[in-house]
C-alpha cells in the first residue's frame, strides 16, 4: 500500500507484547517453513548484525482436503476462493481511496473558478491538502475504534464520513463547503489505509495473505483510473466535477452494505470471547480441517498478549512494541522520502516534452504502468517472499532515478534523452508497484501483535501521512533551487537506503501463519518451547 499519487496533485496520497522482550526483534531472520515441531532452536552468528534463525515452522496440509490438494497438483489451486468476496469488498475503500486521489486532478480549476478563488494557488493546495489533515486524524483514530468494534463494524461507520464529504463537496457553493467535504473524505481514507490491511491478514489464510493483500494495491490503482477516466469530460464541461463528486459517494453504499454479508476478523472474535463465531469464520473461509489448531495458536496468543480488549498508546514505548512501531514508521517515511509522489508529480512534464500533452492521457499511462506493477506483485509475493521483493523493488526504484539523471545531466541527442527519461520514469513507477507499494503496508500487520496491531499501524500510517505532506510542500521547491537532477539523485539514493534497510531489519513472513510469527518472535513462547 502503499500508496501513489498521480501527477498534477499535490501529495494524497500497505508487536509483540510479552512479559519478557526480545530486544534482538528485528534482527531475526525467518526461513522457509519446513517440516518441524514448534520447538524453536536459535544459532547466533556474528556478522555485522546479530541474526538469529528462527524455528522452522510447519506449515501444514490438513488431510481432509484431499480434493484441494489434488486440485494443487494439477496446477488449479482455489484456496483463495472462499477468502476473496470478503476481500474485495473490504478493498473498495481502496478502490475510493484511489477515486478521491485521481478525482481532483483536473476539476480543481473548474471549481476554483466557479466558487471563485481561481488563481488563488494557496487556496487551491489547500483543498488539495485538507485530505490529508483528514487522513492523519482517521489514521490515529482507527487503532482505539477496531480494537473495540472489530473491522467489520468500523468499516460500516467509516462509510459515514466517506459518503457525506463526497456529497457536502459535490454541492458545494463556498470554499468552506468544499473544505469541509474533503476534511471528511480524507477522515474516512485515513480510517481505511489503516484497517484494510489490518482486516485482509486477519481474515486471508496463511497461504494467499500476501496475494490477497495486493489487492489494496490493485484497488487503488483501479480507483486512480476511473477517476482519471470519469474526469475526461470536465475539460469541456465547467460543471462536471459536481457530478463526478457525487459518483464517489457510490461506492460507500457498496461498501456498507457488502460489509453486512463480510465476515468478522476469526482473532478479534476470540478476543472478544465469541469462540463459536470465531470457529464458523474459520471453518467457512480457511478450512474445516484448520478450525482447532488456529483457535488454539490464537488462545495462546491471546494468553501470551493479555485478555484485555484494548491496548493503550503508552505501550508502543515498550519494547518490542516500540520497535515495531520504528520498523513501521522508518519504511513509510523511507517509502515517501524516496519520491514516488513527486516523480509523478514531474512525470506530466516528462511525458510533454515527447509530445504527449493531455495530462489526463499522461496520467492514464502512469495509473496504468502502476497498476501492471500491482498485478506482478499479486503473483509474486507469496512466491518470492516480502523481504526480496521490497530489496528488488527499492535497487529498482533506485536504477530508474540514476537513469533518468543520467538523461538530464549528460549531453545526449535529444531524442535520446527524452526517450531515457520516460523509460526512468516508468521503470520506477513499475519497480515501485512490484514491492515499495504493495509490500510495505503487508507487512507490518503481520509483524505486529495480536494485541497492537491497530496502534502500530495507526502510527506508521499517521507518519505516512506526515511524509507524504512534507514531499509536497518541498518538492517544488527543492527542483526550482536546485534542479531535477540533484533531487532524482537524492531519491535514488534514498531508495538504495530503503534496500539496505530491508535487508537488515525485514524479516521474511512468507508461509507463516500470524501467530506463528509471532510465538516464533516472543522470549516468552521461546522459553517454553526449551521446557
Amino acid at each position: 500500500m502503499w500508496v501513489a499519487t498521480v501527477p498534477l496533485l499535490p501529495p494524497v496520497p500497505t508487536i509483540l507484547t510479552t512479559p519478557r522482550p526480545n530486544p534482538n526483534l528485528f534482527f531475526h531472520s525467518l526461513p522457509k517453513p519446513t517440516p518441524s515441531p514448534y520447538r524453536l532452536r536459535l544459532n547466533m552468528y556474528k556478522a555485522w548484525a546479530v541474526k538469529k534463525q528462527l524455528p522452522h515452522l510447519r506449515i501444514r496440509k490438513p488431510d481432509s482436503e484431499k480434493f484441494r490438494l489434488e486440485l494443487e497438483k494439477k496446477g488449479l489451486d482455489f484456496g483463495w476462493l472462499a477468502a476473496f468476496p470478503h476481500v474485495f469488498v473490504a478493498s473498495m475503500s481502496n478502490f475510493l481511496f484511489g477515486y478521491h486521489i485521481g478525482v481532483m486532478n483536473g476539476p480543481i480549476v473548474s471549481i476554483a473558478r466557479e466558487l471563485g478563488f481561481e488563481g488563488n494557488s494557496i487556496l487551491e493546495g489547500l483543498v488539495v491538502s485538507i485530505f490529508i489533515v483528514g487522513a492523519f486524524l482517521g489514521s490515529i483514530c482507527c487503532g482505539s475504534i477496531v480494537d473495540r468494534l472489530g473491522c467489520r463494524r468500523t468499516f460500516q461507520i467509516d462509510t459515514i464520513p466517506l459518503i457525506l464529504g463526497a456529497l457536502i463537496s459535490a454541492q458545494a457553493h463556498s470554499l468552506d463547503e468544499v473544505l469541509l467535504g474533503r476534511f471528511l473524505v480524507g477522515v474516512g481514507i485515513g480510517v481505511n489505509t489503516v484497517l484494510v490491511p489490518i482486516y485482509i491478514s486477519e481474515i486471508a489464510p496463511t497461504k494467499y495473505r500476501g496475494s490477497l493483500g495486493t489487492l489494496c494495491q490493485i484497488g487503488t490503482c483501479l480507483g486512480i483510473i476511473s477517476s482519471l477516466c470519469l474526469g475526461i469530460p470536465s475539460e469541456t464541461d465547467p460543471h462536471w466535477w459536481r457530478t463526478i463528486l457525487y459518483i464517489a459517494s457510490v461506492p460507500g453504499f457498496f461498501l456498507a452494505l457488502g460489509m453486512k454479508f463480510a465476515v468478522d476478523s476469526p482473532r478479534w472474535l476470540c478476543k472478544v470471547g465469541r469462540f463459536s463465531n470465531a470457529k464458523e469464520v474459520i471453518k467457512n473461509v480457511w478450512g474445516a480441517s484448520e478450525v482447532e489448531k488456529a483457535i488454539e495458536d490464537i488462545q495462546a496468543v491471546i494468553k501470551n498478549d493479555g485478555s484485555d480488549l484494548e491496548s493503550s498508546w503508552s505501550e508502543l514505548l515498550e519494547e518490542p512494541n516500540s520497535r515495531v512501531a520504528w520498523i513501521g514508521g522508518a519504511l513509510f517515511a523511507l517509502q515517501q522520502f524516496a519520491g514516488i509522489n513527486g516523480v509523478l508529480y514531474f512525470s506530466s512534464l516528462t511525458f510533454q516534452d515527447v509530445g504527449i500533452t493531455g495530462s489526463a492521457l499522461a496520467s492514464l499511462l502512469i495509473g496504468v504502468t502502476n497498476f501492471a506493477g500491482a498485478l506482478c506483485a499479486l503473483n509474486l509475493i507469496d512466491k518470492q517472499g516480502r523481504q526480496k521483493l521490497l530489496i528488488g523493488s527499492y535497487l529498482g526504484m533506485a536504477l530508474s532515478m540514476f537513469l533518468v539523471v543520467y538523461a538530464i545531466s549528460f549531453p545526449l541527442d535529444g531524442e535520446l534523452g527524452y526517450n531515457l527519461s520516460i523509460l526512468g520514469t516508468v521503470m520506477y513507477i513499475f519497480t515501485f508497484a512490484i514491492g515499495a507499494g504493495p509490500v510495505t503496508g503487508i507487512i507490518i500487520p503481520e509483524l505486529s501483535s495480536s494485541r497492537s496491531r491497530g496502534k502500530i499501524m495507526g502510527f506508521s500510517f499517521s507518519v505516512h501521512w506526515i511524509c507524504n505532506f512534507l514531499v509536497g510542500l518541498f518538492f517544488l521547491d527543492l527542483v526550482e533551487k536546485f534542479g531535477v537532477a540533484p533531487v532524482y539523485c537524492t531519491f535514488g539514493g534514498v531508495s538504495l537506503l530503503a534496500a539496505i534497510f530491508s535487508t537488515f531489519f525485514i524479516v521474511e513472513t512468507k508461509g507463516l501463519s500470524l501467530e506463528e510469527i509471532e510465538m516464533s518472535l516472543s522470549s516468552d513462547f521461546i522459553s517454553r518451547g526449551k521446557k
